[in-house]
């Protein structure tokens, strides 16, 4: 990429992702699996198109098949593409309802860490698109080093503690 000389930036504090957008496959599947399975409310449904929210929002994720209907699931290898989309739980008692939820269902996770800023659980959405649920520790709890340089890691995730949260 040639990019003219430039002086530094950074984005403002604050600045974060809004909402992310899929293509899939089968529109009626991929409302049962994030509206229905996930919980998120359907805000919009204009029948090749949904708009899907939590709290009320516009949307925190949108669905389409414009360019994908009955098309092939996304690929994890091989191309480039979004790797995954991450959900945010305010809470970890939130993290783990919905992860009993998903257990629950028989819906196959991938994977399940502690990265020390967070607990995170990773599957993929009917089409392939990988997702990761998450909840963020309290930042006076983020692991650093002795200079107080970020040392983020991944752990194996404590399943039975997070799990007791939803009893």
């Amino acid at each position: 990429m040639n990019t003219p000389s430039l002086p530094p930036y950074t984005a403002p504090a604050g600045t974060g992702i809004g909402h992310v957008h899929l293509q899939v496959t089968d529109l009626d599947r991929a409302l049962q699996f994030y509206n229905g399975l996930l919980g998120f409310e359907v805000m919009m449904n204009v029948g090749t198109a949904a708009f899907l929210s939590a709290g009320g929002y516009h949307h925190h994720i949108g669905l389409n098949t414009w360019h994908s209907r009955g098309g092939r699931p996304a690929q994890r290898e091989g191309a480039a593409g979004l790797y995954h989309a991450a959900i945010l739980y305010k809470e970890r008692a939130e993290l783990a309802a919905i992860v009993k939820r998903l257990l629950q269902a028989g819906y196959p996770l991938r994977g399940a860490s502690d990265h020390g800023v967070s607990e995170a659980i990773y599957l993929d959405d009917p089409d392939g698109n990988g997702l990761e649920l998450y909840w963020d520790r309290p930042r006076e709890e983020w692991p650093t080093d002795a200079q107080g340089n970020l040392t983020m890691y991944t752990h194996p995730l404590d399943m039975p503690g997070l799990l007791r949260l939803a009893e």
